[in-house]
């Protein structure tokens, strides 16, 4: 399998959750779709897949078919039984038609057959979001006087430059990304991090504090006690 380039520094394009339970796929399917711009999180088992849909609100799912319990087709069908349209691509090292035909009528937007090339998934992942519209636009993100340019990567409030480091121009631009949407603590660590230690919520608690010192009085953070951070869309 190919080697992984280090993740380099790029706006958060969403969180992608891996359903995978070999470890070493998982990891290069997080390095890959990191690098990306992703946020991921993995889950070992259907079940723990499940939960996570409902709690993490990923903008796609790419779903390993023989997982252990509940696997990939009986997963696919009780996410869409709830009316639960997130796209998903399917990953098994099955070769036969008639599993890719059942997984496509199932409501799979995709199907990769291992082995396969993570660059070609980052591609096909990309595909699906913008047939689904679940890609953020690449133009700029204004929500009150502040504005974030992500493919230059720079801030401003009111038209003055900001100075953000790589962590807080990725959570801003998630919060920017979709204005009067609520994320939990567990989802920024999820989606800019990359990580499931959410012990550690206290380090997005700080990373919001730094951002409204930078982006002064006027900034569009808005926070919900108990639940988690918005960019107040009243302010757009």
């Amino acid at each position: 399998m190919e080697q992984p380039t280090p993740p380099a520094a790029l706006p958060a394009r969403g969180l992608v959750l891996v359903v995978e339970d070999e470890r070493a796929i998982a990891d290069v399917q997080r390095l890959y779709l990191s690098r990306a711009g992703f946020g991921v999180h993995v889950e070992t088992t259907g079940e723990g897949g499940l939960e996570r849909v409902r709690s993490l609100r990923p903008v796609a799912i790419v779903l390993d078919v023989g997982l252990p319990g509940i696997d990939g087709i009986e997963f696919c069908q009780r996410l869409r039984a709830r009316n639960d349209w997130t796209p998903i691509i399917f990953v098994t090292a099955r070769d036969e038609e008639v599993d890719m035909l059942l997984g496509l009528e199932l409501g799979a937007d995709d199907y990769m057959t291992k082995p396969f090339s993570p660059r070609e998934l980052v591609i096909r992942l990309k595909t699906v979001l913008r047939r689904s519209g679940g890609v953020p636009g690449s133009g700029t993100l204004r929500v009150g006087s502040v504005a974030l340019d992500p493919e230059n990567r720079t801030a401003s409030v009111e038209g003055a430059p900001v100075e953000l480091t790589a962590r807080e121009f990725d959570v801003l631009a998630y919060l920017l990304a979709s204005p009067g949407r609520v994320f939990s603590r567990e989802q920024l660590l999820s989606a800019v991090w990359g990580q499931a230690d959410y012990s550690a919520g206290r380090t997005v608690d700080v990373h919001i504090a730094q951002l409204r010192s930078k982006l002064g009085p006027g900034n569009p953070i808005r926070t919900l006690r108990g639940v988690g951070y918005s960019a107040d869309s009243d302010r757009a």
